[in-house]
Protein backbone atom coordinates (compact mmCIF):
# COMPACT_ATOMS: atom_id res chain seq x y z
CA UNK A 1 0.00 0.00 0.00
CA UNK A 2 1.26 3.48 -0.86
CA UNK A 3 3.56 2.24 -3.63
CA UNK A 4 3.80 3.99 -6.99
CA UNK A 5 4.02 2.25 -10.33
CA UNK A 6 5.18 4.16 -13.40
CA UNK A 7 4.90 2.98 -17.00
CA UNK A 8 6.46 5.09 -19.73
CA UNK A 9 7.55 5.13 -23.34
CA UNK A 10 11.10 5.95 -24.38
CA UNK A 11 10.06 9.41 -25.58
CA UNK A 12 10.81 11.24 -22.32
CA UNK A 13 14.31 9.78 -21.88
CA UNK A 14 15.18 10.16 -25.58
CA UNK A 15 14.28 13.86 -25.77
CA UNK A 16 17.14 16.14 -26.73
CA UNK A 17 17.63 19.36 -24.78
CA UNK A 18 19.43 20.85 -21.84
CA UNK A 19 22.44 23.14 -22.14
CA UNK A 20 24.33 20.77 -24.48
CA UNK A 21 21.46 19.39 -26.57
CA UNK A 22 21.89 15.88 -25.13
CA UNK A 23 19.26 13.21 -24.40
CA UNK A 24 17.42 13.36 -21.08
CA UNK A 25 18.28 9.66 -20.37
CA UNK A 26 16.75 7.09 -18.03
CA UNK A 27 18.79 7.84 -14.90
CA UNK A 28 17.63 11.45 -14.93
CA UNK A 29 14.02 10.31 -15.48
CA UNK A 30 14.33 7.82 -12.60
CA UNK A 31 15.64 10.57 -10.31
CA UNK A 32 12.77 12.85 -11.36
CA UNK A 33 10.17 10.16 -10.66
CA UNK A 34 11.72 9.49 -7.24
CA UNK A 35 11.64 13.22 -6.48
CA UNK A 36 7.91 13.55 -7.26
CA UNK A 37 6.93 10.39 -5.34
CA UNK A 38 6.25 12.21 -2.03
CA UNK A 39 3.96 14.73 -3.75
CA UNK A 40 0.23 14.16 -4.09
CA UNK A 41 -0.38 12.08 -7.23
CA UNK A 42 -2.41 14.87 -8.86
CA UNK A 43 0.68 17.13 -8.84
CA UNK A 44 2.96 14.67 -10.65
CA UNK A 45 1.79 15.67 -14.15
CA UNK A 46 2.58 19.36 -13.63
CA UNK A 47 6.09 18.63 -12.35
CA UNK A 48 6.88 16.10 -15.11
CA UNK A 49 5.48 18.37 -17.82
CA UNK A 50 7.44 21.39 -16.60
CA UNK A 51 10.67 19.39 -16.32
CA UNK A 52 10.21 17.98 -19.83
CA UNK A 53 9.51 21.36 -21.41
CA UNK A 54 12.35 23.04 -19.53
CA UNK A 55 14.72 20.33 -20.74
CA UNK A 56 13.42 20.44 -24.32
CA UNK A 57 13.61 24.22 -24.53
CA UNK A 58 13.40 25.20 -28.19
CA UNK A 59 14.30 21.71 -29.44
CA UNK A 60 11.66 19.91 -31.46
CA UNK A 61 9.92 17.04 -29.66
CA UNK A 62 11.46 13.91 -31.20
CA UNK A 63 9.02 11.18 -30.10
CA UNK A 64 5.73 10.47 -28.41
CA UNK A 65 5.82 10.89 -24.64
CA UNK A 66 3.65 8.83 -22.35
CA UNK A 67 4.03 8.49 -18.58
CA UNK A 68 1.41 6.68 -16.53
CA UNK A 69 1.61 6.79 -12.75
CA UNK A 70 -0.54 4.62 -10.48
CA UNK A 71 -0.60 4.86 -6.71
CA UNK A 72 -1.46 1.55 -5.08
Amino acid sequence: KGSLLYLFTDGYADQFGGPNGKKYKYNQLKDLLISVAPLPIDEHYAVLDKAFNNWRGKQEQVDDVLVIGVKI
